[in-house]
């Protein structure tokens, strides 16, 4: 396990880069917004653009990595994203921040499912969550760190350092792949589904784009609209085309493993509720309160703090209760996690609220390892190529879809309650918003079987002796002592 420990370690350098861009730009929006002259709603497109990127360019992650390589491909994507994050920062106006943007989710696309990939080739079923643990704790320390250096960077030396911090970062990522992880055997995956890639791909753009775009001015009247039927056509397109295609770009097969069924669809949900707090909480905080970026950063960064000590409790957890009872129980106390942004004040304490969001980043970070690891649980080593691609996509879709919830969330409560500017009303309404997606995804888990992962969690599965119980005693025959 040692090595798959160092492997762990060095991909989470590429999670690090990712997740602490992610955090830190958004403590960021609001002085972005003052510089390029934009609304703070409005810069959610910068956020936005990036995941719709991500999203768009995972299903074709994994025939790239087995046709050219994991390793070199996943080298290419750190030095890409180290390039766009340097172009984000050098953007005057925020059509140029979106195009960058976009560039550095096409390098996460390659990044992060290939990284994983890299990892889950080399292990066994009883090592994954061992690894999963050791993947994502460094990661977690882009999240931690993001918020607090974010405000800290925009407060000293304006918003563009937020992106330019990813650059040696970026070059360590380089160096410690070219030098401690093992390149993976090419295969030969086929032809590629160019029909499906581009079906998919044009869905999930178009969705987004309309989604996006409604109720802001951007496009004329009635595009918006058009362009969400324009994507919701595509979809089901693209859904008729990958269950008929011979190689499809997204396998649909592997949605018949309810374990990987579970942790795509319910995981959808619950992570486009939750998707939209990393993003409100900061918002809030600057713009509702007036708080420095300072300041919000480090209030914010409490979150992460939660989701960085949950880490070493994930095992023994799962071990004890099993998936199917922690994703219930958990789901729940994660759903108040977010409702509980709704009861911010600026009378609030700051200790008391610090405590509030490091709870339910706590319970957001042990559902978010428990699907992770879930969805690879039952997936054959043939299928794991696509399953990641699969799993990536849909992860990756729904914290964009949470940013998108949430901005429509306060231009619906701006618009109903007539504010000129945002007030703190109008997170309330976001916040429980996001919680009742949330609580949305618990019962899925109620259908899962009761000993579903054990073999991954640790947790002795249910037997027919146990279910059971023994039969009394019978006395002995007759004349028998």
């Amino acid at each position: 396990m040692a090595d798959a420990r160092v492997t762990a370690v060095i991909v989470a350098s590429a999670l690090f880069m990712q997740n602490l861009d992610s955090a830190a730009v958004v403590t960021a929006l609001p002085s972005m917004a003052r510089d390029l002259g934009e609304e703070p709603t409005r810069l959610g497109v910068a956020i936005t653009s990036y995941l719709v990127a991500l999203t768009v360019f995972i299903p074709v992650s994994g025939y790239i990595a087995d046709r050219f390589g994991a390793k070199r491909v996943f080298l290419i994507a750190i030095a890409l994203f180290g390039l766009a994050s340097s172009a984000c920062g050098f953007a005057d106006s925020l059509t140029e921040l979106v195009v960058a943007r976009v560039v550095q989710g096409m390098a996460g696309a390659m990044m992060v499912p290939v990284g994983r990939l890299l990892l889950l080739s080399g292990i066994r079923k009883d090592e994954m969550l061992t690894a999963m643990t050791w993947l994502t704790m460094p990661a977690m320390i882009g999240p931690i760190s993001g918020p607090p250096l974010g405000g800290l960077l925009t407060d000293l030396w304006g918003w563009r350092s937020v992106f330019w911090i990813n650059v040696p970062v970026a070059i360590i990522g380089i160096v410690m792949v070219a030098w401690k992880i093992e390149p993976l055997p090419r295969t030969d995956p086929g032809p590629p589904d160019v029909k499906g890639l581009t079906l998919v791909g044009a869905a999930l753009a178009t969705l987004m784009a309309g989604i996006e775009t409604i109720g802001r001015g951007i496009f004329p009247t009635g595009w918006p609209e058009g362009l969400v039927l324009v994507g919701l056509l595509l979809t089901g397109w693209a859904i008729h085309h990958c269950r008929h295609a011979e190689r499809p770009a997204i396998d649909l097969t592997l949605l018949r493993i309810p374990s990987f069924r579970h942790s795509t669809m319910a995981g959808s949900l619950f992570r486009s509720g939750a998707g939209g707090v990393p993003f409100l909480v900061p918002m809030l905080l600057q713009v509702g309160f007036g708080w420095s970026a300072s300041q919000a950063g480090f209030v914010a960064f409490a979150t992460a703090v939660g989701a960085f000590f949950m880490k070493p409790l994930t095992r023994p957890i799962l071990r004890r209760f099993g998936f199917r009872t922690v994703l219930i129980v958990n789901g729940l106390l994660a759903t108040l996690g977010v409702a509980s942004g709704a009861m911010f004040t600026p009378d609030w304490p700051i200790p008391a609220m610090f405590a509030v969001l490091a709870l339910g980043g706590l319970f957001r970070s042990l559902q978010f390892t428990a699907l992770n690891t879930l969805a690879f649980a039952d997936v054959s080593r043939v299928q794991l190529s696509s399953a990641t691609s699969f799993y990536g996509t849909a992860q990756q879709l729904a914290p964009a879809i949470g940013v998108v919830l949430a901005t429509g969330s306060l231009e619906l409560s701006r618009h109903i309650t007539g504010h000129g500017a945002l007030q703190p009303s109008d997170f309330t309404a976001a916040f429980l918003i996001a919680a009742a997606v949330v609580v949305m995804a618990v019962p899925f888990a109620a259908g899962l079987p009761r000993d579903v992962g054990s073999e991954v969690s640790g947790k002795k599965p249910l037997t027919a002796s146990d279910a059971t119980p023994p039969e009394p005693p019978q006395a002995p025959p007759p004349g028998r002592g």
